[in-house]
């Protein structure tokens, strides 16, 4: 067995592993950040397993206000690190400016990610089961109903019919065709 042989599987590892961390930690910011319900059992999951790293990093990074930074550097580095390791594997070497922007832009990604796939879960779940609630919908509600109000503002009412998703959809798209690529850019021309 060569070393190249077992770098595509140590790359999935780590990758799968951070990346689920990760969610985990951008999922437990935005449920306390759109103040989703605390004792919904999603929301109590995702405290209990990042509580334990965020109960020490909250000691020397206080919020800002509405914003739990602890969570936020978490991911961040969390994200850097788990880049640094896959580039590293991958036989490539960055700068920190660099591997910083490109977490970044990750982290940016996941996010636009997070919404794109709550809204449309919400979309599906209210076709398939109208006005029923369980936990997982309460967690998609809390999360999806910010956007979803703000594009209803700017959408005329169609007789009943909720096109707020589309709009949500067709946005979080664009933003990712505008907000990834000159951050991705602009961590190749520094690395």
């Amino acid at each position: 067995m060569n070393a190249s042989y077992m770098t595509d599987p140590a790359i999935f590892i780590i990758d799968s592993l951070f990346s689920l961390y990760i969610l985990a930690v951008m999922l437990r910011f935005l449920l306390q950040w759109s103040r989703a319900e605390f004792y919904n059992p999603i929301s109590q999951f995702l405290v209990k397993i990042t509580h334990p790293v965020l109960k020490i990093l909250r000691r020397y990074i206080p919020p800002v206000g509405k914003i739990d930074t602890s969570s936020i550097v978490l991911a961040l580095s969390l994200q850097m690190l788990a880049d640094f390791l896959i580039l590293m594997l991958k036989g490539f070497s960055i700068g920190i400016g660099a591997l910083a922007l490109l977490s970044f832009g990750n982290l940016v990604s996941l996010l636009i990610n997070v919404f794109i796939y709550a809204v449309l879960a919400r979309a599906i779940l209210s076709w398939l089961n109208p006005g029923s609630f369980n936990a997982a919908s309460s967690v998609l509600h809390s999360l999806t109903e910010p956007l979803l109000d703000t594009c209803r503002k700017f959408i005329p009412d169609f007789g009943g019919i909720d096109l707020s998703p589309l709009a949500a959809l067709l946005l979080l798209q664009l933003a990712k065709m505008v907000i990834l690529p000159p951050l991705h850019q602009l961590a190749s021309l520094i690395g």
